[in-house]
């Protein structure tokens, strides 16, 4: 087939490319090479594959998707801000790019009348907010979004609201009621609103991913907003502390890029109905401290882990997936363990220039009020 792959020039869309081309499919990208997350370079990655079509252009310009669509028999729609605390007060630019983004796709398609094998659209675990949660008096709770004033106290746990006591995380399905709790999370879902609206009216055959906590090679060294591994390890080379945020207690879920393009390559070949919606992670949570430790081991490098009782709004405490319809429907089978990829994240890292934006990153969520610290830390 011939297939399109929209912001193809990230980590994600590169590998699954690779991918569909060892499967003997034609690729093409439609990339506006972001400055924040390739450089100022406006050049494609040289880690593209020769055999790959490269088109610059922007996905909310109508009549550049319209002609990157041209002779394409299945479309992965890619292309999209993902930085949680950055959407917090960069509004205009995350809808705009997330939400006129997957609606011009959208026009563009039913307009041209294409009749496409598969559109697959990368959604996010972040349309949940927070994680499934359990009570041992009270049974499932979907909580909402903490309390400044808790974070504040440093109580960054998750309690019952019928009876204040702590609970306790399990595994997310995909049925469960949406709480998105960031603009990012908020975009996601009207992504998600809007493949399911053409889905049902035109029957176009969507598949949506909500892919967790993607790591791996290719990802972004130069941007501090898409990434804790990525912002860990340019801290780690540049000799600096990692700071890691409420205790280093979040939980979250995290699946390396080669079981995401397993899922992805999974999606346009399984018939599944329109418009479902499938987890894509491990199905096993991972603590934020974890994840440093992991990376730390992966370098040979000693971490100087600094607590400071810091949190950011608009982050939720954990999240992991239920990955039962992914098995039962996809055929998908996460492989990867967190030790085997970081060796490989680092192994690839370790020949790229790493940039160290944290303390920018930090500098704007503090401005914007989105940055704290407990009390008495």
């Amino acid at each position: 087939m011939n297939i399109l792959i929209t912001g193809g020039a990230g980590f994600i869309g590169s590998h699954t490319a690779d991918a569909l081309l060892q499967l003997g499919h034609s690729v093409r990208i439609l990339d506006c090479l972001d400055p924040q997350i390739h450089g100022q370079n406006e050049t494609f990655p040289e880690y593209l594959d020769k055999r790959i079509e490269c088109i610059v252009g922007d996905v909310r310009d109508l009549d550049a998707v319209t002609e990157a669509m041209q002779d394409i028999d299945a479309v992965y729609h890619f292309a999209a801000l993902t930085g949680v605390g950055q959407s917090m007060y960069d509004l205009r630019s995350y809808v705009d790019t997330n939400c006129t983004g997957t609606a011009t796709v959208l026009e563009a398609i039913i307009k041209q009348k294409k009749s496409l094998k598969r559109l697959v659209l990368s959604s996010s675990r972040a349309v949940y907010g927070e994680g499934t949660h359990t009570c041992a008096t009270h049974g499932t709770v979907y909580p909402e979004v903490r309390r400044r004033e808790d974070l504040e106290a440093g109580k960054f746990d998750i309690f019952c609201p019928h009876c204040g006591e702590p609970l306790t995380a399990v595994g997310t399905q995909e049925e469960r009621i949406l709480k998105p709790i960031s603009v990012y999370a908020w975009t996601k879902k009207q992504q998600e609103e809007q493949c399911r609206y053409v889905a049902e009216t035109f029957g176009v055959p969507v598949t949506m991913l909500r892919y967790f906590n993607v790591y791996g090679s290719r990802q972004s060294l130069k941007n501090p907003y898409t990434g804790v591994v990525s912002i860990f390890y340019s801290r780690l080379v540049a000799g600096e502390p990692i700071y890691v945020y409420e205790n280093g207690k979040p939980g979250r879920d995290f699946v390396h890029v080669q079981d995401v393009v397993q899922a992805n390559v999974k999606a346009l070949e399984v018939d599944s109905t329109p418009g479902t919606a499938f987890n894509i992670g491990t199905g096993d949570e991972i603590t934020i401290l974890d994840v440093a430790n992991a990376l730390a081991k992966a370098t040979g490098t000693a971490p100087n882990l600094v607590d400071q009782g810091e949190f950011r709004v608009g982050d939720i405490h954990s999240c992991y997936a239920d990955l039962e319809r992914s098995k039962s429907v996809l055929g998908y089978s996460p492989d990867i363990s967190l030790d085997a990829g970081m060796k490989e994240f680092a192994a690839w890292a370790g020949n790229q220039e790493a940039v160290d934006l944290y303390q920018k990153a930090v500098d704007e969520l503090a401005k914007h009020g989105l940055f704290g610290r407990a009390a008495g830390r």
